[in-house]
C-alpha cells in the first residue's frame, strides 16, 4: 500500500502541464533614477500607527549610502527618530512643519 492518496489533498488534480502562478512574487521594479535634490518633488502624508502619529516623506531619489546621509543629518536636527522604507523616509511624531524648513535648507524641492 505504497501508493497511498493524501486524504487531505483538496482541489484539482493538475497533470505536469500545469502550474500555479500565484507561488512566486513579481519582482518589484526598483527605480534607480538618481536626481539632485533641487530636482525632487517631496510629498509628505501622515499616518497614525498604534495610536501615534508617523510623518512619512517621499520620494526620494537618491542613491542608498546618501539617502542614509541624509537621514541621519534630519533625526539629529528634528531630536527624533525615523527610518528609510523603499524610497521614502518616516519620521516619529507630527514634525511636517520643521521637516519642511529643513529639506528646504538642504536644496530639496517640495510638492506645491
Amino acid at each position: 500500500m505504497s501508493n497511498k492518496k493524501n486524504l487531505f489533498e483538496m482541489g484539482a488534480n493538475f497533470d505536469d502541464a500545469w502550474s500555479a502562478d500565484n507561488k512566486t512574487k513579481p519582482k518589484k521594479k526598483e527605480n534607480n533614477e538618481i536626481k539632485l535634490p533641487n530636482k525632487h518633488q517631496l510629498h509628505f502624508a501622515k499616518e497614525k500607527r498604534r495610536g501615534k502619529v508617523v510623518t512619512i516623506v517621499k520620494p526620494f531619489y537618491l542613491d542608498k549610502k546618501e539617502l542614509t546621509t541624509v537621514l541621519k543629518s534630519i533625526k539629529k536636527l528634528l531630536g527624533t527618530g525615523g527610518t528609510i522604507k523603499e524610497n521614502s523616509m518616516e519620521f516619529q511624531g507630527e514634525v511636517k512643519e520643521k521637516l519642511k524648513i529643513i529639506l528646504c535648507d538642504l536644496g530639496f524641492g517640495l510638492k506645491k
